[in-house]
């Protein structure tokens, strides 16, 4: 058997590479469709690393140029890594640890801010940097039950979407995404949801909600288990994409959904933890939230460009000192205020790892929850109080995009 330096790490360079990488992924996963796709369709040329045992593809992590959403609205420039995985045949070889950080090279060498990815494994990432970011869940509607309050915005018009334009007119939409934890959908990301909706063997709804003739947002859904659809005392519709940009929007697409025909339930895949809807509806109890689950994993590339882009609150600064045992670029004390984040030789008030440091970094963390669990260490009681508010934020952040 090969030992682990026998593996080389390189970027896949032709279609055959990159399409042998993209099935090392499916099959690591496990429970993924083995659908046939063209991976240079849905992959970026030259950001696909590869482990290579031989000539034989035996592990692969990749990534999209994409932009993420912070505190303030800044877009920072952003990796979304995704098809990692090892053959079984190559696990515990030290694969896996050497193409993140390989990959954490690279996306720092492009002048990338952040990366994130979704983890299919919860123990997975931190040791690589990356920390729970944004948390989502999920929501079942029973429309037997639910009635909006009359004081809900009536919302602008619905119309249903051709399959023929949706990708074009949905991208449109998306693009304009502001709230903290959006990232930025990429062109093989939108060729994958046409060719899983085209493989499925229901057919699925698109409507896309506008304001005094400015579209602002979209919901994407299709029917469960149509076997038995119409004796069936639980029909359910799965929304799988709902984006609002503005109230009008959320108001008007909810007001869609909840008012389907032959429709019992309405069960939608990922809400943001502090979306409104159990508040706009009469009976609270005809929205069943989910559990909290962790949905963005973040990891800050460029520490110091990460702290300075997101907004601050108005309080005193903080020094935080910062480890990071793979990017050495970002070891280092920084003091961060409401307007300025520099570099200081001063003795810090707080220290933590990178992948702590990203788990609050949008603001889904409270530091004082750190502190608590002994994942930060506190040298000025009084930090804490101030980092909570210089890293506040009003809304729970929230991504809403699987990759």
């Amino acid at each position: 058997m090969n030992g682990r330096h026998d593996i080389e790490i390189r970027p896949l360079t032709s279609g055959d590479e990159v399409t042998a990488g993209f099935r090392v992924f499916l099959r690591a996963m496990v429970g993924l469709p083995l659908r046939e796709v063209d991976a240079m369709e849905v992959t970026e040329r030259g950001r696909y690393l590869g482990a290579l045992d031989g000539s034989e593809v035996v592990g692969g992590a990749d990534s999209y140029r994409s932009w993420l959403a912070v505190p303030g609205s800044a877009r920072l420039a952003h990796a979304a890594v995704t098809h990692v995985g090892v053959l079984p045949t190559h696990r515990r070889r030290g694969i896996l640890s050497r193409l993140i950080a390989r990959q954490l090279e690279d996306i720092a060498a492009r002048g990338e801010v952040v990366a994130s990815l979704r983890a299919s494994e919860a123990v997975i990432y931190e040791r690589f940097g990356y920390g729970v970011a944004t948390s989502a869940r999920s929501a079942r509607v029973d429309l037997r039950r639910a009635e909006l309050r009359p004081e809900v915005p009536p919302g602008g018009r619905v119309r249903l979407l051709d399959e023929a334009v949706t990708t074009e007119a949905l991208a449109g939409i998306y693009d304009r995404a502001s709230w903290t934890g959006a990232i930025g959908r990429p062109a093989g990301w939108w060729r994958l949801q046409e060719i899983g909706r085209a493989a499925d063997a229901v057919r699925h709804y698109v409507v896309v909600h506008s304001t005094d003739g400015v579209d602002d947002g979209y919901a994407v859904y299709h029917p469960l288990d149509t076997g038995g659809w119409f004796t069936s005392r639980q029909k359910t519709v799965s929304v799988t994409d709902f984006v609002a940009l503005t109230g009008s929007a959320r108001a008007g697409l909810w007001r869609h959904l909840l008012s389907l025909d032959l429709v019992d339930v309405i069960a939608i895949e990922s809400l943001a933890l502090d979306d409104p809807l159990p508040l706009a509806v009469v009976d609270r109890r005809s929205v069943e939230l989910g559990p909290e689950r962790d949905e963005t994993w973040l990891r800050l590339v460029d520490v110091e460009t990460a702290l300075r882009e997101r907004a601050r609150g108005d309080e005193e600064p903080v020094v935080l000192r910062v480890s990071d045992a793979l990017l050495e670029a970002n070891n280092g004390t920084f003091e961060v205020s409401r307007k300025t984040v520099a570099r200081t030789d001063a003795a810090p008030h707080l220290t933590v790892d990178v992948a702590t440091l990203a788990a609050v970094y949008l603001g889904g963390t409270r530091w004082r929850h750190l502190a608590a669990a002994g994942r930060a260490a506190v040298h000025d009681p009084d930090a804490v109080r101030r980092a909570d508010i210089l890293f506040g934020t009003t809304t729970s952040p929230f991504s809403g995009t699987v990759f």
